[in-house]
């Protein structure tokens, strides 16, 4: 028999290069939402994450995550979503809409933007209108939906399950 022994806080696994991944924020009406999902990007050694709107990060629930991950807050999404796109990435909402796809089908490419909505409003329709595909992650149970920061690290899960190498 195997026995176990618990290694708190291992090293994390080097990557073979930087990971190409940016997560993107409409306004949330929760600073603990926004700095639990700049905790997880951190832990995902994803580089940037780009806010809007009044956000504020809470360093005791971000854990470090605001000293390894560059924030940049912007106004609003708009003008920032079509400048990735210019850039080359392919915009990829976290939402439920009647054309989503489901994540554990959808391939994402390597050079992406997270979309996130916000929590009571999801994604903002001029910001959906931009976007090049929208995945959601099925619900089985009430209330329909999962908390933004909880979705976000399960979107996040799965595109570096598809890159493990960055």
């Amino acid at each position: 028999m195997t026995e176990f022994v618990q290694q708190r806080h291992k090293e994390p696994v080097k990557l073979a290069r930087e990971r190409e991944i940016l997560v993107a924020c409409e306004p949330m009406r929760s600073n603990v939402n926004l700095s639990s999902i700049l905790r997880t990007v951190s832990c995902f050694a994803i580089p940037k994450v780009i806010a809007s709107g009044q956000a504020k990060v809470i360093g005791k629930v971000a854990r470090d995550g605001e000293h390894q991950v560059e924030v940049k807050i912007h106004r609003s999404l708009p003008p920032v979503l079509k400048k990735l796109k210019a850039d080359g990435y392919r915009l990829v909402g976290l939402e439920q809409t009647n054309d989503s796809r489901c994540i554990f089908d959808y391939r994402f490419e390597r050079r992406t933007c997270l979309v996130i909505g916000s929590e009571r409003k999801g994604i903002d329709p001029e910001n959906l209108a931009l976007l090049d595909d929208v995945v959601e992650i099925p619900i089985w149970g009430l209330p329909y939906s999962l908390n933004v920061a909880n979705a976000t690290s399960m979107a996040l899960y799965e595109y570096c399950r598809q890159f493990p190498e960055g």
